[in-house]
């Protein structure tokens, strides 16, 4: 007997706690979308999910400038890309190919030579 009772007061309990729990949940959403807060996270969450390489990025990464003709972005491009492949950072490696491929767009659009 005194375990049914203690039984029933633990599904009660957790019962309860779980109404609270909830209730502070949707009152936690209500405060953050009053505040703009939840706009704003959901504005950054996007901004991470579709990050592009800026070309300043890209020009850090390869080492060159504005000036810098397509020729010499992808002697640079070879040199770095090789290096990596030797000591074997993938995550460098991906990085210098992403921005030769933003600086590729950028010269193609300039309408330098910029081959494949």
């Amino acid at each position: 007997m005194a375990a049914k009772i203690l039984a029933n007061l633990i599904v009660m309990g957790s019962g309860i706690l779980a109404r609270a729990f909830v209730q502070a949940y949707r009152q936690a959403l209500a405060n953050a979308s009053k505040s703009g807060v939840a706009q704003e996270t959901m504005q950054n969450t996007v901004r991470r999910a579709s990050k592009v390489m800026t070309e300043q990025e890209a020009r850090q990464i390869l080492g060159v400038t504005e000036e810098t003709p397509w020729e010499e972005v992808v002697k640079k491009y070879d040199a770095l890309f090789e290096r990596n492949a030797q000591t074997g950072s993938f995550y460098l490696q991906s990085k210098v190919h992403r921005a030769k491929e933003r600086l590729e767009t950028l010269y193609q659009n300039k309408g330098q030579d910029a081959p494949s």
